[in-house]
């Protein structure tokens, strides 16, 4: 059953939120510190693509930390540092966020992962890849964590239609992401899918399409970003030649409250928006007002007298 502060979370947001569901496994506030790993991607190495996907930058959406010449250990006892004071945070989870985390032999992921556990109050794992990166030794390694810890896998889907993740040159199909799905179940491992709401040529019925597919997989959790436009990209050429044009802030709020509605009350939403670099970004700058674009998801859930899973067919 949940705990009573997740009821009363829930009636105020509508929708079954990260923080809180945290709150009631452990009793306090836990916040996610990211690492960067200094690990890369196939779609980066010249495995899949030298390009990556065309809103991905070099850094793979990262913090950079590796480059800087900090390790897991420097990076974890920053973000402790710097979270306990912000967010009176007690425990956390390390956040293999840069690019594909599960992408390296065996023995490396074991070292990391290993080192990120053996700091005080880090609790649990969350490590974000693509559906194309993982195997039956790297999810068995995992199970081995999950048996002691909370472990989350991230996979990017992106979305649903093999033709938009064609034209974002992403790798891989709706087949592979389904595929990772079905191996990482029933080993005590979470499950967290991430969307991306507004990529080139999508309607709403194509993001529709997405949140039903996902909804129907029986995860555990959910991440929605906007697709903002970072410099130095092929989207941003898109949208410098006209060819792209990002969502408006209300539109996306709207799509998110869409997609909310078609999923199970049960899965985990640990995001609603995205958290650009300021100085990376190119477009839309309201991108960077995420206190605002979150109140307006409530404030539109409240209107419409929705919630999370309201038309979500078991």
């Amino acid at each position: 059953m949940w705990g009573q502060g997740f009821v009363k979370n829930v009636m105020r947001k509508r929708y079954n939120d990260l923080n809180t569901h945290l709150r009631d496994i452990f009793g306090c506030r836990v916040q996610k510190i990211t690492v960067d790993a200094g690990l890369t991607c196939p779609n980066r190495d010249g495995t899949l693509s030298s390009g990556g996907c065309i809103y991905c930058n070099t850094r793979g959406s990262g913090t950079g930390a590796h480059a800087k010449g900090l390790s897991v250990t420097q990076q974890l006892i920053n973000g402790k540092k710097t979270l306990s004071k912000r967010y009176k945070a007690k425990k956390f989870l390390a956040y293999f966020q840069s690019f594909s985390n599960t992408y390296a032999p065996l023995p490396t992921l074991q070292r990391l992962y290993d080192e990120a556990l053996n700091i005080d109050d880090v609790v649990g794992l969350s490590i974000g890849t693509r559906p194309d990166c993982v195997n039956e030794p790297v999810l068995d390694l995992l199970q081995t964590y999950a048996e002691r810890h909370l472990v989350w896998i991230e996979y990017g889907l992106q979305s649903a239609s093999d033709a938009t993740l064609d034209f974002i040159n992403r790798g891989h199909d709706v087949q592979c992401f389904i595929d990772a799905v079905e191996k990482t179940k029933n080993r005590g491992i979470k499950i967290c899918a991430h969307v991306i709401l507004g990529l080139p040529h999508e309607t709403r019925q194509d993001i529709l399409h997405t949140a039903t597919t996902i909804a129907k997989l029986g995860i555990d959790g959910v991440k929605l970003h906007l697709l903002y436009v970072v410099k130095g990209t092929r989207l941003e050429a898109l949208y410098r030649q006209g060819e792209f044009k990002c969502l408006e802030q209300q539109a996306y709020v709207d799509l998110v409250c869409d997609f909310l509605e078609r999923v199970p009350f049960e899965m985990v939403v640990q995001r609603l928006t995205g958290d650009p670099h300021r100085k990376e970004l190119a477009a839309p700058a309201w991108s960077l007002k995420k206190t605002e674009t979150l109140e307006l998801v409530r404030k539109t859930l409240e209107k419409r007298d929705s919630w999370q899973g309201k038309y979500f067919e078991r």
